[in-house]
């Protein structure tokens, strides 16, 4: 069974903004503050940082795949250290992921995606740019984001990271 850079990328995506969007409405009704410095260490992103790459390779990702480059943050500027940007970061990214087609993303195959970061670029092909690079960034910034508030001492399971499963019906 082929499985089309749509289905490999953009619905896990989507699950995995819906659990952070989750632990992000948990924390907000536990009074969790401190979100300008939350972090996991001390030489760590910040909690705003981890949204933000959390949007940036995942609807970002596909923007920089459409004009063929990306930079940190994926577009996304930072946001402020609050719940309602987090969660407005988060849901926009959402429905612009809500809107890419399969048709666009099995275009995008072949294509050139370059990493720039100042004086550095990375070129990659397309799919392997979505792939191998914003793919698993974007898991270990959601899985940060998760972190974060576990450390802060919300209860939150493996179930609270994954989101809702796609399962038959």
């Amino acid at each position: 069974m082929p499985l089309s850079l749509h289905a490999a990328f953009v619905p896990s995506c989507r699950q995995i903004i819906g659990g952070c969007l989750n632990v992000l409405a948990k924390a907000e009704a536990a009074g969790i503050g401190d979100l300008a410095t939350a972090t996991l260490a001390p030489d760590m992103f910040p909690l705003a940082f981890q949204v933000q790459s959390v949007a940036g390779h995942s609807a970002g990702a596909i923007a920089a795949v459409r004009t063929g480059q990306f930079s940190p943050g994926g577009g996304f500027a930072m946001p402020d250290a609050d719940f309602g940007s987090f969660t407005a970061m988060l849901k926009e990214a959402d429905a612009a992921l809500a809107a890419v087609t399969e048709a666009e993303m099995e275009g995008f195959i072949g294509g050139d995606t370059a990493f720039v970061f100042g004086e550095r670029r990375l070129p990659f092909k397309s799919e392997d740019f979505l792939l191998s690079f914003s793919q698993p960034n974007f898991y270990f910034h959601a899985s940060m984001l998760y972190g974060i508030f576990r450390n802060k001492g919300l209860p939150l399971g493996k179930k609270d990271f994954l989101g809702r499963p796609r399962m038959a019906v």
